[in-house]
């Protein structure tokens, strides 16, 4: 019988890329999901659960982003400062009007590792409000959701 090796990645085998998404009249949850797939490199061969394999991502048009339902309204985003009285609370519709990229970032975040791979993992996130970015020397290529 023969055995086999679980294969781990070298460093000189992981390649970076750049790609951009345009987030305008996507929903949210599958925007978020593809997003989080790419960050952590789960769509490449080489994939390994402890390493960091990912590629960056950069998300424009965060303010033109869909939503099902009836989430705008029931939605809540909770805030605690740690002092009584001090939650505080705001709807998927007002954190889209104040800030939109704190949005996606948030629902990026969930679906990553809770771990200190998660944290280095989020760095490579870069969400804009609306089209204009300043990575355009990185030349990042579109990746379709």
């Amino acid at each position: 019988m023969k055995k086999q090796n679980t294969y781990i990645a070298k460093p000189k085998d992981i390649q970076k890329a750049w790609h951009i998404v345009d987030a305008a009249d996507k929903v949210l949850g599958r925007l978020a999901c593809k997003v989080a797939i790419t960050l952590i490199g789960k769509d490449k061969v080489i994939y390994s659960p402890h390493q960091d394999v990912g590629d960056e991502v950069i998300v424009i048009n965060a303010s033109k982003i869909k939503t099902t339902g009836k989430k705008l309204a029931y939605k809540v985003y909770k805030r605690y400062s740690a002092y009584p009285g001090g939650l505080h609370q705001e709807t998927l519709e007002t954190k889209m009007k104040k800030q939109p990229e704190y949005v996606i970032r948030h629902a990026v975040k969930g679906m990553l590792p809770k771990n200190k791979l998660g944290a280095k993992l989020l760095k490579k996130l870069k969400v804009y409000r609306d089209a204009n970015h300043p990575h355009k020397a990185q030349n990042p290529k579109p990746l379709a959701v």
